[in-house]
């Protein structure tokens, strides 16, 4: 539902040290981890990174959203109970 991204408290949680850390922590061990599978040897060359750094970056940025959403979400459903 639309509505928990404007929410104040849902902001207030995704910014929070500890849901922070673990996004970027997932981020890094997912993010690296596809990049090695899509990538692969053909990191090495530069060409397809200065030609594809866009998506490099977007394969680090999703996880670290699924993560924080996935945290934030059960943050407020535990604070509902």
């Amino acid at each position: 539902h639309l509505g928990v991204f404007v929410n104040n408290t849902w902001l207030k949680q995704a910014l929070n040290r500890k849901v922070v850390q673990r996004s970027v922590k997932t981020s890094l061990i997912v993010g690296t981890v596809l990049i090695l599978i899509n990538y692969g040897s053909s990191l090495t060359d530069w060409t397809t990174f200065t030609s594809s750094w866009w998506k490099i970056g977007l394969t680090y940025c999703v996880p670290y959203l699924v993560s924080t959403y996935s945290a934030v979400g059960s943050l407020i459903d535990k604070s509902k109970e």
